[in-house]
């Protein structure tokens, strides 16, 4: 799914659901009333996302939303990871891509130091390439997190990774193994919060070692349909240890101005929890992207 991400989601089974529920985006009810006869242009809003169920929900959900305020929309998903679709976008041939602040910002300048998330959209915002604009970031996320059990949290009172540092039972983190490299991984605990931990490469079974016991603390992308079956704990980043990746709208600067309105709408609706649990209805609840992006429209109060 991105370049500092690879979607073989560091949460391991998510993948394997995705792979067989490459979905198909297809629909018509829309959003919002932000954009009348006049606001819609003549020009066609080509809408693209990745090939991934996540991504592609959420272009569904951008495309029924338009369609609702009265532009004519194409559906171009599925295309592929952003050496395939960012010069589609630059070249004009898609208008609108769900994007993720993050690892975008990292695509064209992969030495940032940015991480939290007003830090990591102000510089995107002055990064892109001429022709390209963000609009509104949602407060949704698709990146790294650290999770805990519901049971841990509340026996140890902890809601935020600093918090950790009063835990008294000795502290074991899971992840993938090049987690213990990475500047989040126990060097970064250490640096940035005070929380000693020790590592246990558990690969593609980090989050049943975790239900397990086995770790007492997971790394598991934030979006992962699992934080909410298994009942997880998103451990809240402040001080920004993990490079911040909100989802948000890429466009091109000549639909900008036409479509912000109704496309800012969807993504101030969009969070944390709402993101697991559209992908949650899709891995789980086997739903079609048009039949859950029809339902959170609606549920948001966002078609006409």
């Amino acid at each position: 799914m991105s370049t500092a991400k690879n979607k073989g989601w560091l949460a391991a089974g998510v993948v394997m659901v995705g792979a067989a529920l490459t979905l198909s985006g297809c629909a018509s009810g829309d959003p919002l009333d932000a954009g009348t006869d006049d606001s819609a242009s003549g020009d066609t809003i080509v809408v693209g996302s990745q090939a991934y169920y996540s991504n592609e929900i959420i272009a569904e959900i951008y495309s029924q939303a338009l369609e609702d305020a009265g532009f004519e929309v194409e559906r171009k998903f599925n295309i592929g990871q952003r050496d395939a679709y960012l010069p589609e976008l630059e070249a004009g041939t898609v208008s609108l891509f769900p994007e993720y602040t993050g690892n975008l910002l990292q695509y064209y300048v992969p030495k940032t130091e940015a991480t939290s998330s007003d830090d990591v959209y102000a510089e995107l915002q002055t990064s892109l390439p001429d022709g390209l604009e963000v609009l509104d970031q949602s407060p949704a996320t698709d990146q790294d997190s650290y999770n805990v059990t519901s049971e841990f949290a509340e026996a140890n009172n902890i809601t935020t990774i600093a918090s950790l540092a009063d835990v008294t039972v000795p502290l074991t983190l899971g992840g993938n193994a090049e987690l213990a490299e990475r500047p989040y991984g126990p060097t970064g605990l250490k640096d940035r919060y005070g929380v000693d931990v020790a590592f246990t490469a558990t690969g593609d079974t980090t989050v049943e070692d975790l239900i397990a016991g086995t770790v007492n603390i997971a790394n598991v992308y934030s979006a992962d349909p699992r934080i909410q079956t298994e009942n997880l704990v998103t451990l809240e980043d402040p001080d920004g240890l993990f490079l911040a990746s909100n989802v948000v709208p890429l466009v091109s600067a000549d639909v900008a101005d036409d479509i912000a309105d109704v496309i800012n709408a969807v993504s101030a609706k969009l969070t944390p929890e709402g993101l697991v649990d559209l992908n949650v209805q899709s891995t789980v609840d086997e739903e079609s992207s048009d039949a859950i992006a029809t339902k959170w429209l609606t549920d948001n109060d966002l078609l006409k």
